[in-house]
């Protein structure tokens, strides 16, 4: 564990999320935990502080979740935001009733002077409140430190024992100085001294790979995206030729991608490498079938008894490596689900048979997604690796409407590598979240030359996004725009008509299945 670390109860907050990647940014790691986590657990970890987030309950309901009172007696400093403010009062003796007026939104508040939480920070700035209770009595000891016009109670303090409390979310980007808020917290209060790194991480992750598998061996289910590389990566540097990655090649991948995964890894980086030539597997077991969710679950399973057949002629293999990143697991630590081990197996190789019994190698459960990519820097990795799309587990699967087959697929492989093409030349291509073709379940009539030709059409999907949360479609230059139609008509032979998706999601979701 970090000397400096910041422990975080989940509540249930949707911002849950930010308040671990604000500490993070300041070189501080953080880790999310559950609510309901004990004080003696806390004692035995030695957080530097403890935030309490948001969350969607309030604390007059029944059943509301609760921290254990104890947790403030461990003199470690404690900053609640939100329904973390009304908790701390209502534990520590303060009088928590619903608001007259529900704050939603920008809000301006007054700052009091000679508060450590907001030193350097003018009196007045907007911040983004979401809540309806608030607290109307303070718990003893406690000072106001900021008021709202509807809330007088906006932030609270009692310095002597280092609590510290916020109505209002000082993590999303909508409050001014809410980076400064959290710097106070980490650094003037906590004593962090914010010597995270990722290169330290990387190091120490190494090791710790070294100690768990010792001299055994791991299989790998290898993709080619950017979680499972950089995990055989760190693998590789770790335990060398006793790590065996299986590339499952279910003919839905884009162009030429089985290729670039054996060049990458085995050719260039030594690694074992095994390709399970199945996609003729896939496409049969596909035949007819229309309903995206019954494609889903037949990719998946084919893709978990290809894998298992693969996995048993290592008969040595006792781990199994897995790209489980931070994401993946936080939805697991919040007040409706279960503890923070259960991983969501749609991510990763879930539903094994019972006679591969490995035990699992997560080397990467701990960072974010742009922290995977900084890892991956760190390690001299390939920069087109890294900056990937995101790119769908079924793959082609759900980007094809309708049956898929080896011809619909190779239409769209060559549709999709025009697109990809063109999008790298745009001096914003790091911006983009995605950009993709989809071969839509039509035909249109068009004329090539002086023939009529009724063939397929293809939609193009761009979209910015920050989290895949919620996206917009991108306004890319016509010319491009041109270029992308132009090539896919007279490139690829069966598609005859290109159409531009500008839907924002929501309503619409990023992939069309």
């Amino acid at each position: 564990m970090q000397h400096n670390w910041i422990a975080i109860l989940d509540f249930g907050s949707q911002y849950t999320q930010l308040i671990a990647r604000r500490t993070r940014e300041q070189q501080v790691y953080s880790e999310i935990i559950r609510f309901d986590t004990s004080a003696a657990t806390l004692r035995e970890r030695n957080p530097s502080g403890i935030i309490l987030s948001g969350g969607p309950n309030s604390v007059f309901e029944e059943g509301a979740p609760l921290c254990d009172p104890g947790i403030f007696e461990l003199g470690i400093p404690v900053l609640g935001i939100c329904y973390g403010m009304q908790l701390t009062a209502k534990m520590l003796g303060g009088v928590v009733k619903p608001g007259e007026h529900r704050e939603y939104g920008h809000t301006s508040i007054e700052g009091a002077a000679g508060s450590a939480l907001f030193a350097g920070i003018p009196g007045d700035f907007d911040v983004w409140m979401s809540h309806g209770d608030q607290v109307a009595t303070l718990p003893p000891g406690f000072t106001v430190s900021a008021r709202s016009l509807s809330c007088p109670h906006a932030a609270m303090q009692h310095e002597t024992k280092k609590f510290y409390a916020l109505q209002f979310h000082p993590e999303v980007v909508h409050t001014q100085h809410g980076d400064k808020i959290i710097k106070n917290f980490l650094f003037k209060i906590c004593g962090c001294a914010g010597d995270w790194k990722l290169t330290s991480w990387v190091e120490e992750t190494v090791q710790k790979l070294k100690d768990q598998v010792g001299q055994e061996h791991v299989v790998l289910g290898l993709s080619g995206g950017v979680d499972s590389s950089v995990v055989a990566v760190l693998l590789h540097r770790a335990i060398g030729d006793r790590l065996h990655c299986i590339f499952v090649d279910n003919g839905l991948a884009r162009a030429g991608e089985d290729k670039q995964v054996e060049e990458m890894f085995r050719e260039k980086a030594g690694m074992d490498v095994h390709v399970a030539r199945a996609a003729e597997r896939f496409y049969t077991a596909l035949k007819g079938v229309t309903d995206p969710e019954q494609k889903r679950k037949i990719i998946g399973r084919e893709f978990i008894n290809v894998f298992a057949e693969e996995a048993r002629r290592f008969k040595d293999c006792k781990f199994l490596g897995q790209g489980t990143i931070y994401p993946d697991i936080i939805e697991s630590v919040s007040p409706t689900k279960g503890p923070s081990h259960t991983i969501k197996s749609h991510h990763n190789v879930g539903g094994l048979p019972p006679d591969l019994k490995f035990q699992l190698v997560e080397p990467l459960r701990e960072l974010f997604k742009d922290e995977v990519r900084a890892v991956g820097r760190v390690m001299g990795m390939d920069n087109d690796l890294l900056d990937r799309q995101p790119f769908p587990g079924p793959g082609l699967g759900v980007r094809i409407l309708g049956e898929v087959n080896a011809e619909n697929v190779r239409l769209l492989q060559q549709a999709d590598l025009r697109v990809q093409e063109e999008m790298r030349k745009l001096p914003n291509y790091k911006q983009i979240w995605q950009s993709f073709a989809v071969l839509l379940p039509v035909k249109s009539v068009g004329v090539m030359g002086d023939q009529r030709t009724y063939e397929n059409v293809c939609a193009l999907r761009v979209v910015e996004s920050v989290d895949a949360m919620t996206a917009d479609w991108s306004r890319v230059p016509y010319d491009t725009l041109a270029r992308i139609s132009n090539r896919i008509i007279n490139e690829v032979r069966g598609i005859n008509r290109v159409v531009y998706d500008i839907s924002s999601k929501p309503p619409a979701t990023i992939e069309w299945e």
